[in-house]
């Protein structure tokens, strides 16, 4: 599995720790940006790991700013993107189980390392379970094209 990470300045910190997180677990990623806590615009790496994810370049991303809300707006912009903000293993369970999220948005301030980490694990490691969910991905599909 590839993923795909971006962060804007508040994020920064925090996805430090999750590519720690990523190398010590096996997972093949590539970095985005941003690459410090200089001031950026959270859309534009939206944009290029919501680009990378669409292309199926990689799998899934992990994108991370203050809140984790305008990476997920942003994200969710880009065709064939289902990026869900998370905040605790259960929601990051429920995205890929139901939903088959792509991109995990996490929020970079006010999080635990610990926490993030397990977050990222579960959503990782959890396998769309298709079914009665596959309609309901069609119809936002349908969404995406107006």
């Amino acid at each position: 599995m590839r993923i795909a990470l971006g962060c804007d300045h508040r994020g920064f910190k925090l996805k430090q720790a999750v590519m720690e997180f990523l190398q010590q677990s096996g997972y093949s990623y590539h970095d985005f940006g941003s690459y410090s806590t200089e001031l950026v615009d959270y859309p534009d790496f939206a944009q290029k790991v919501g680009n990378a994810v669409a292309s199926g370049e990689f799998d899934r991303g992990i994108l991370i700013c203050d809140t984790g809300i305008g990476m997920c707006i942003a994200a969710n912009k880009i065709k064939g993107i289902r990026a869900a903000l998370c905040h605790d293993t259960f929601t990051a369970k429920r995205a890929r189980l139901h939903n088959d999220a792509n991109i995990l948005c996490l929020r970079g301030e006010n999080i635990e390392v610990n926490e993030a980490r397990e977050i990222v694990k579960t959503y990782l490691s959890t396998t769309f379970e298709g079914g009665r969910h596959i309609p309901r991905l069609n119809k936002i599909k349908v969404l995406e094209t107006g």
